[in-house]
């Protein structure tokens, strides 16, 4: 290896510039094989960088202009084989049959029939059917689009993706514009000097990278569980915020996350967050999540499964969304009392009131009998908020309210009209939480959905108490 790339970064000792922030997860994406997609501005890079990789890695590549693609291009021409009674492909130069690495440029610009034929290519490796046994890499770019197409100007064409098509897709890495570039980049970038020149890093790249896909599939067998466990945390607190995050995805994400081990040589906090950020497919069909809702997902996550003790439990309890799975943890699971009165005051403190009503409503009995490893300190909190909803005399309340002018009220109505569905313990149980919700000015949008999880919650707490007591 000579001097001159020695010491460069991957990219960089290719002439690529502007993607350092990224290089970890472009490379992560070599290793595993998944498919990357590249999202920026047009004259940004992201066909040079793809090209340059394939240059330097002595791939049999094929670059397509999705916008002008047909399918004849793709696979050549079909003709009968007289031999097999069957159809064969006339190929050419530009047929996908021999590739190893395929860059579908412009597919947000793809017409939609070419974009439904492109699904199985970047899906399976396959096309019309046919395994492409050689096709390692699939790649595409596009420029941003956005659900409003009146939003982006310049980029009015580019669409959003299909979203199942965009879910096929691993990572996805955003392409710095001129603005995001720091100052030796932009030089670099500007200089005439490289142009033309070919991606020859003199093997150091194509060498290293068959170390790491040997690591990585050594490790895919037994992944370290605080991976798995991230992985997991990780989608539930996205889905939890309203974020869809697919089963399959879960997938990508965590062999992008064991890829990242291998290149670090350990788990690193930023590099996840890193990979997590590039793993949300949103921005492939025009919807912007918030960095700090996915900043938030990885804070939960990471904190509930690579920290130890009282505190990793406590984050787990709120990374969990179910109230009775939440009661599950506290009355099977907890480690100390400390770690359950933490997690019982930061729920109640954080919650939505009529949830936060409906825990302690549930607990607040079993817990002063001493069930459920909670402190004194957070058996008071409980109380506080459950006191007031117990104290409800629920027939008298209930009666007195179905005859004043509120029965008219249609919160009064819709709460009622769930109430008679039930009956004994459980109505009487859902008359004083309905009744403390109206003289708390609390509307409730599901009251069957929240009435069915305190009646969880209180039949696992009845699980748990000694023949003899009881709950609310």
């Amino acid at each position: 290896m000579g001097p001159k790339t020695a010491n460069k970064a991957y990219l960089q000792a290719l002439d690529v510039y502007g993607f350092d922030k990224y290089e970890t997860v472009i490379l992560a994406s070599l290793v595993t094989g998944d498919p990357l997609l590249l999202i920026g501005e047009a004259g940004t890079g992201k066909t040079f960088l793809l090209n340059s990789l394939s240059e330097a890695l002595g791939l049999e590549h094929r670059h397509y202009n999705a916008s002008l693609i047909s399918f004849d291009d793709l696979v050549g021409f079909p003709y009968p084989d007289p031999e097999k009674c069957g159809v064969k492909f006339l190929e050419t130069p530009a047929t996908v049959w021999g590739a190893e690495s395929v860059l579908v440029d412009e597919i947000s610009r793809c017409k939609p029939e070419h974009q439904n034929r492109l699904f199985s290519l970047i899906h399976e490796r396959r096309v019309q059917g046919i395994a492409l046994s050689r096709l390692r890499y699939r790649w595409a770019a596009m420029n941003p689009c956005s659900a409003d197409q009146s939003a982006f100007g310049d980029y009015a064409g580019s669409e959003p993706l299909d979203q199942a098509l965009a879910d096929r897709f691993a990572l996805f890495v955003p392409a710095a514009s001129w603005p995001g570039l720091s100052e030796e980049d932009r030089i670099r970038i500007a200089d005439p000097s490289g142009e033309g020149k070919p991606a020859d890093d003199q093997g150091r790249l194509r060498g290293v990278l068959e170390k790491w896909q040997a690591e990585f599939k050594e490790m895919l067998p037994n992944a370290p569980h605080a991976v798995v466990a991230y992985v997991a945390a990780a989608v539930t607190a996205l889905n939890n915020a309203k974020v869809a995050i697919s089963p399959r995805r879960s997938r990508f994400l965590a062999r992008s996350l064991l890829a990242s081990m291998v290149l670090a040589g350990e788990i690193k906090q930023p590099l996840f967050r890193s990979i997590l950020a590039c793993s949300i497919p949103h921005v492939a069909w025009g919807v912007h999540v918030k960095p700090e809702v996915v900043a938030a997902a990885h804070r939960l996550a990471w904190e509930a499964t690579m920290l130890t003790g009282d505190k990793a439990w406590v984050h787990r309890f709120h990374l969990e969304k179910s109230l009775s799975k939440k009661m599950g943890m506290l009355l099977g699971r907890c480690p100390s009392p400390d770690a359950g009165t933490q997690a019982v005051s930061e729920f109640l403190m954080d919650e939505k009131p009529e949830r936060a009503g409906a825990f302690a409503f549930a607990l607040y009995p079993a817990a002063l009998k001493g069930l459920g490893t909670v402190g004194a300190e957070g058996v008071n909190d409980l109380g506080k908020l459950a006191m007031p909803i117990m104290e409800v005399d629920a027939e008298i309340s209930w009666q007195e309210r179905s005859c004043d002018t509120g029965s008219r009220h249609p919160d009064f109505v819709r709460l009622a009209f769930v109430v008679n569905k039930l009956g004994g313990a459980r109505q009487a149980r859902a008359k004083q939480f309905f009744y403390w919700c109206l003289a708390q000015k609390i509307v409730l949008n599901d009251p069957a959905g929240i009435e069915q999880e305190i009646n969880q919650c209180v039949e696992l707490v009845a699980q748990h108490l000694q023949p003899g007591q009881s709950g609310p």
